[in-house]
């Protein structure tokens, strides 16, 4: 038994050399994490929605319902664009526009539905868009939404609404 005893620490030993660890130290073994036992929940960092730029930066409403996606470099002269997304029917956002900008603005197309309303005037050698609102139907020819993903989050728009700030910035 002594013998046995003897290899099996040889072997051990040779293990240890060849996976480049010392054969007698001992590591530590990982400790347990209990699982959330009635009553307790693990904690999770709170999440919070990404914060756009306020109508006055935009000079431009906001409609009240949409959700900030992102804001997007146009690449040329700084000038950026910021993406919104809401749950209503293009129709209603549309009708929003033209109300609250006095605008009737214009159809830029038909299918996808697409309607512009200007902002001020395009300087082509600043600008790569011009300074507007564009709202997109994302619900045409059967689509489930715009899908916007968010880290590990994801989310489908039916209606996307573009603002281009006439300010460039």
């Amino acid at each position: 038994m002594q013998i046995r005893l003897v290899v099996v620490a040889g072997a051990t030993a040779l293990a240890g050399v060849l996976c480049g660890t010392h054969a007698f130290a001992q590591a530590t073994p990982p400790r347990p994490v209990p699982f959330p036992t009635a009553g307790t929940t693990p904690a999770t960092p709170a999440v919070t929605a990404p914060q756009g730029p306020d109508d006055a930066a935009l000079g431009a409403p906001i409609y009240p319902a949409a959700v900030f996606l992102e804001t997007v470099d146009a690449g040329r002269g700084g000038q950026q664009y910021h993406l919104y997304g809401t749950d209503a029917p293009f129709a209603d956002i549309v009708g929003y526009y033209k109300t609250t900008l006095k605008n009737g603005g214009r159809v830029i197309f038909q299918a996808p539905a697409m309607h512009q309303f200007d902002l001020g005037r395009f300087q082509e050698q600043t600008m790569a868009y011009p300074p507007s609102v564009v709202v997109k139907d994302y619900l045409w020819n059967g689509s489930a939404g715009y899908l916007h993903v968010d880290g590990t989050t994801s989310r489908r728009f039916p209606t996307i609404i573009q603002i281009v700030p006439a300010t460039g910035k």
